[in-house]
Order: C-alpha cells, then structure tokens, then sequence
C-alpha cells in the first residue's frame, strides 16, 4: 500500500487534520465502549484499528473509520445475549462477510436501503443512547431496554446523584457553548468534545468527588485471549453476524458517499468495493483485538476534511495517535468520570434522532419509513426496526406503482359539432395495472354515450387487463354514436396492443411531446376522418388545457418561488421567427433567461437616426436592475429579415413600421458587402451570421455598457442555429468565426 506523492503543504495538512481527529476520537471513542457494555479499551482498540487498517486498505481515502454510535445498540445485545469475548468473535466474522462482499463487487447495492431508514435506524440509536445514557448521567446504571429505561427515568430523577450531574451538565454546557466562542483559529482547530471531557475530569479531581470513572487495563491487550463461539442457535448466530455486516457496510458505504461529495479539488473519487474490503479487513483485526465494530464515521470524516485532510495518511496517523495515548496515558485516562462521556453521549444521541430530516423526507412522502423504523429500533430492537422500516418503504414503493389518477372534465362543444354531442376529455395517468381496472371504468361509464371523448392515456406501463378495459369500453362507446380519440403521452401501449406490434421494447425512453408543434400531435388516423377543423383561437386553448392537465402540476412548486422576484441569468436577444424556442435550445426553464425578441434580433446602435428605444431598454433594465453580466444575441438561418436586407427592401416597403425598422440592420448589409464572401457559402446565410457579430458590435455603442464589457462585468456572446439541422453554432472573437459548441467547454468568450 502506497500513499500519494506528499510535499511540504500537503504533509503539513495531513498531520495537523490527523491530530484534529485524534482529539474527537478519544472522547466518542471512549463514551461508545461504555454506553456498548464493553470493556473501555475496546472502544480504543477499534479507533487503532479502524485509523490505520481501515485507513491503508479503504478506497475512501478521506473517511475516518472507527466505532460508532449507530451501532451501540445492536452491540450491547449481542453483549447482554453472548457475553463480549463472544461478541467479538461475531465482529471478527462480519468483518470476514464484508470482505466477501467486498471481493463480489456487490458494495453499491447496499445504497439501495433508502435514506428514509437509515436516518430513521440512527435517529431510533439515537433515543435509545438518549434513554440509556440519561441514567448514568444522574449517578445510576442503564436497563437492558429502551423500554426499561424509559419505565425507570422518573425513579433515577427522583433520586440523582448530584455530583454526576454536575459534571454532566459541565461537559453539554462547553460541548454546546464551545461553537460559540470568538472564531480564533486555535479554538477552531480543537473540536468541543475534548475541552468539555477535560474541563469535566479537572473539576471532579479538584473537587475530591467520588463519582464513577474509567476503568482501563494496564494495557490494551490485557488479559487478551482467543475469540471464543457464541453460545446459541446457528440461526440466531448466523442472524447477528450479518446484522453487524449490513448494518455496519450500509452505514460506512452511505458515509463514503457523503465524504465523496465533499471531498476537495484533487482527492481521489472513493472506490465504494475497495471501502468495503477495508472495513471488513478492519472489523476481522478488530474482532481478533477485542475491539468493538468498525464503520465508517461521519462525524471524525467531517472533521477531517474541515481540518485540511488530502490524503489517506491523515486518517491512519490519527490511529496511531491514538496508539500512542492509550499506551502512554493510561492512568490520565482513568479519571474521566463516566458521568462526562455519558453526557458526550446523550448529546450525540440528541443529534442522532434530529427530525430536521423529516422535511425533506415528507416532500417525497417517505416519512412513514422514517418514523417506523425509529420506533421499531427503541420499542424492538436495530434489527427489528430495520426490518420494519423495509417493509413500509416496500409498500411505498408499491403504492407508487399502482399509483393512477383519472380525470374528467366536459368541454365546450367545438365549432360543427352537435348541439346534443357534447365532448369530454379524460386523462389517465400513472401505473395502468389490473388494480387501476375499477377506477377508470367508473370514471369512464358517467361519460354520456353520444359523447365525443379525448383520451390521454398518460401511463408508463399498462398491462393487458387495462388495455381491455379501455378497448371494451372504446368499442362499446362508438357502437352507441360517441367518438374516441386516444393519444398516448409516452409508450404506445394502447395502440401496439391493438395492432399486436410488440416489437418496440417498453422500456424505451417516451418520445418528447410537450416541444412538438401543434401539427404534430399523435392522432389517431381513424379519429380525424370527418372531424370539423378547429379553429386557430381553439387550438390555442386546447394548448392551454394541455398545460393545465400536464405541465402546471409540475412547474408550479418552480412558478410558486417566482411569483414574486425574478433572477434570471442571462439576457437572450433573438428573433421574432417562429421556429426559435430559446428555452428548448438552451435547455433552460421559467426564470433563467430574460428575452428580448425582435424582427432579425436587431439592435438599435447608440444615437441611431431611427429612434426605438426598445431593445435598449430591455438592456438597461436587465444590466441595471436584474443584474444580468451575461447579453446573448442568437441569430438563425434563413431569416426573412435577412433576405428582406438582401433584397434591398421592396418586399417589404409597403409595411411601413417594418421598413423603418429594417433600417436598423443597414450595418449589417454594409459590413456583408464590404467583406470577401467564402467560397460556396450562400450569402444570405453569411448575412445571418455577421448580422450577430454586428448586433453584438452595437451594443458596445452604448458607452455605459462598453466600459462594463471592458472590465470583464459584462459577458458578450454570440449564438447562430442553423434551422436544417437543428444546431447552434457559438460565435469565437479570436477565430472571428462561428464554431460548433463542444460537449465539453469553458465558458463562452466574450467579444473582444
């Protein structure tokens, strides 16, 4: 195993990151082993081992691994079930399991366990250490149970010891109130857990109280002996190894993910199989050690990409350090009153079980995961509660599977049909399915007979039971005098059940429909014969009826934030032409560009002898007032305003306001004549594309806006789509020509 190159800077970082860990390690370290029912220094031993074997092997080079407080409770099971030698030899073959795992390449379909239960699971480890550990800050001892610990709380507040309280109280109060000291570099650099455990441990010696403290062996491996059996059935033996395995894999792998989103410039990206054999290679030399399970560790990871950690050496020296503490410090160690880490602990466990979460949980409706697993985790157990967890996000899963809506509606009769002949339109959408059966028909049996019906079958599936409850009731309906008009959103599952075409997979990605034109619309052949024309203002309103039902629902949590104030980013001068979209050519949405649209995308120059102060409004609203740094100017080919320039004009001379305005593109015509067309390009699209570079040329007219050009404020780009092929091309000032946009670019150019 190597690291990567170190110099000076790196190796500085390295070893002062590695010393910050060190300082959170210790203390959580030690609270863990405690609140596990585990001998003190197997909480040491784990911090040695997860450092530096997690640290060498892991392919997450920032991550810190050691024990955690999401385990603590599966732990002190086994513990109470097995006795801890035997627990060890159960951390030893989890590790031996992970390591298998790891070897199979199977680590990212542990990611599949939803974030609904695995923050439900720590939040359920957090009010179990809460409950726990709240009775050995008052001077008792914790039950067996979250449960018994809840029955027992209001005897031990009955009857406190005072002095353990005290010094629990001292150490949340520095824990909590160490954040908010002055921002001096040297307190930042000391995480709040040390001071609070210090401060607690000078007060109970200066004082002379008697209050329980840490029990250490005179070594690490004191009294070391071989892993021995668990005692039990193979089936309760075979269960708690691969508990500890998953368990323990899940969260270190969702920690790997978390440090890999934060990892800094130049980091390595974290090989989730490579994490995986680490840490079982850690938990196999933990479980031998009599160490407690290892995992990765959000808390110690974080802290050590805040201190500057680069490289994998940062997390294995914070394991020696450690090392060196436990074998040098012993006795040190051994006045930390218990009633100090355990209030380390409650705080930790606080944090654990924040519902800060639930917000975003319930946004995608998975809340019900979250609060069932937190109560099967301190009502049953981490098992338990896992389990249950699963099973609600399976029935989630499902519901949202067979999840259909059906919506009706009667619409105004359209010019030529009956007076008596009304027409309806109808959306399914969702997951067609046998369950969804029920609910259509009904809604499509109000429907009157004669009635001429819309059907949008907007589904991502719909197996054969649907597909013949929609045909029946189609058959049934035109029998009666109606009409029936289905267009299928997505797949095709109506009409290649009909034709018996299944050649097309269904799995396909949906043709896009929401940017076709009108024209282009699915119909059904067979439902346009004899159908009236439509008027222009009712094909403008079926439009507006097809966002309502489709587009609206998913833009307005979008619209909703920008009801209010706009931020848009850019400001996009284009043409009046119709067959520009600037949202779809610049895959944009509600509230990115701010459009200015004119006949030819012109722009009126600086004291131009044809007033119009138009565009140069839209200019100065958007530099001024919406702070835009970026003015966009997309030409396109085959413009007519280019051709009507080309033309000298008499196409158009009649249409007085057009001819005035026209006059505004007379810079364009020149610099087209005064420049050696290229060989074989036709001149009006060489006229569309200087027309960008001399609109571009005319807004530095503006003296205010040229001086913010010039300093680099303002950002001048240049845009050209060739209609044919449905590119755009980005205008290059150093090549003075219009060149292909890269699939991978830094930023436009500005005009120079």
């Amino acid at each position: 195993m190597t690291f990567q190159p170190q110099n000076a800077s790196t190796l500085r970082r390295d070893l002062l990151a590695s010393f910050v860990v060190f300082l959170v390690a210790i203390p959580l370290s030690l609270g863990i082993a405690v609140a596990s029912g585990a001998p003190v220094a197997a909480g040491l031993i784990a911090a040695v081992v997860g450092g530096i074997v997690a640290g060498l092997i892991g392919g997450s080079p920032l991550q810190v691994s050691g024990p955690a407080a999401g385990l603590t409770v599966l732990v002190a099971g086994l513990v109470q079930t097995y006795g801890w030698r035997a627990t060890c030899t159960i951390t030893m073959l989890a590790g031996l399991v992970q390591i298998a795992l790891g070897a199979s390449r199977v680590a990212r379909a542990a990611l599949a366990v939803s974030p609904a239960v695995v923050h439900g699971m720590l939040a359920g480890v957090g009010v179990v250490i809460v409950l726990a550990q709240i009775h050995v800050v008052l001077g008792g001892s914790p039950q067996q149970s979250a449960v018994a610990n809840l029955r027992e709380l209001p005897s031990q507040l009955a009857e406190p010891h005072t002095r353990s309280a005290v010094v629990a109280g001292l150490t949340v109060l520095v824990v909590l109130g160490w954040s908010r000291l002055p921002k001096i570099r040297v307190l930042r650099l000391i995480p709040g857990p040390l001071p609070a455990v210090a401060l607690a441990t000078a007060l109970a010696w200066a004082l002379g109280w008697q209050v329980p403290r840490v029990d250490l062996p005179p070594s690490l491996l004191d009294g070391w002996s071989l892993p021995v059996m668990p005692q039990g059935s193979l089936f309760g033996i075979t269960g708690a190894v691969v508990s500890v395995a998953l368990v323990a894999a899940v969260e270190s792998l969702l920690c790997s993910v978390a440090v890999d989103r934060a990892r800094p410039a130049g980091v390595p990206a974290a090989d989730l199989d490579r994490d995986l054999l680490g840490q079982g290679a850690a938990n196999t030399v933990s479980g031998v050690l009599g160490g407690l399970p290892i995992t990765g560790v959000i808390v110690r990871s974080t802290a050590n990409i805040e201190a500057g950690g680069r490289t994998r050496l940062s997390p294995v020296l914070h394991g020696v350090w450690v090392l060196v503490l436990a074998l040098a410090c012993g006795p040190l160690i051994e006045q930390v009153p218990l009633a100090a880490l355990a209030a380390l602990l409650v705080v930790l466990g606080v944090r654990l079980a924040d519902v800060s979460r639930v917000r975003a949980l319930r946004h995608h409706r998975e809340a019900p995961a979250y609060f069932v697993t937190l109560g099967g985790v301190v009502l049953f157990g981490l098992g338990e509660g896992v389990l249950l967890g699963i099973g609600v996000m399976a029935v989630l899963a499902l519901r949202r599977l067979t999840r259909l809506s059906v919506r009706t509606e009667q619409l105004l009769a359209a010019p030529g049909d009956a007076p008596a002949s009304p027409r309806w339109h109808v959306v399914v959408e969702g997951t067609f399915t046998f369950l969804g059966v029920p609910r259509a028909a009904r809604a499509l049996q109000r429907i009157p007979a004669d009635a001429r019906v819309d059907l949008d079958l907007n589904v991502d599936f719909m197996d054969h039971a649907a597909f013949d409850a929609v045909h029946r009731w189609r058959l049934a309906h035109e029998r009666q005098g109606g009409r029936v008009d289905i267009d299928e959103v997505h797949e095709a599952w109506y009409e290649r059940a009909v034709t018996g075409d299944i050649s097309q997979a269904a799995k396909n990605p949906p043709p896009a429909r929401w940017w076709a034109p009108w024209s282009n619309r699915r119909r059904r052949p067979e439902a346009e014969l004899d159908a009236p024309e439509m008027s222009p203002a009712d094909v403008l309103l079926n439009g507006v009826r097809d966002y309502h039902g489709r587009t609206a629902p998913l833009v307005r949590p979008i619209m909703a934030e920008l009801a209010m104030e706009q931020k848009p980013q850019h400001l996009f001068i284009t043409c009046v032409d119709s067959r520009i979209v600037p949202n779809i050519i610049t895959a944009s949405g509600p509230g990115d560009l701010f459009i200015n649209r004119n006949v030819g995308a012109l722009v009126p120059r600086h004291g131009s002898g044809t007033p119009d102060d138009s565009v140069a409004a839209t200019v100065e609203y958007a530099v001024n007032v919406l702070g835009i740094k970026t003015i966009t100017v997309c030409g396109h080919s085959n413009c007519g305003a280019m051709a009507a320039l080309l033309a000298g004009g008499s196409e158009v001379e009649h249409l007085e306001g057009l001819s005035r305005w026209l006059k505004h593109g007379n810079h364009s015509l020149a610099r087209f004549l005064a420049e050696e067309p290229p060989v074989g390009e036709q001149a009006l699209a060489r006229l569309c594309k200087i027309n960008v570079i001399q609109q571009l040329d005319n807004l530095r007219t503006y003296p205010w806006l040229r001086e913010r050009v010039d300093s680099g404020d303002i950002e001048l780009v240049g845009l050209h789509l060739d209609l044919g092929s449905a590119t755009v091309e980005v205008y290059d000032p150093a090549g003075g020509a219009f060149v292909p946009v890269p699939d991978e670019a830094p930023r436009p150019r500005t005009l120079t």
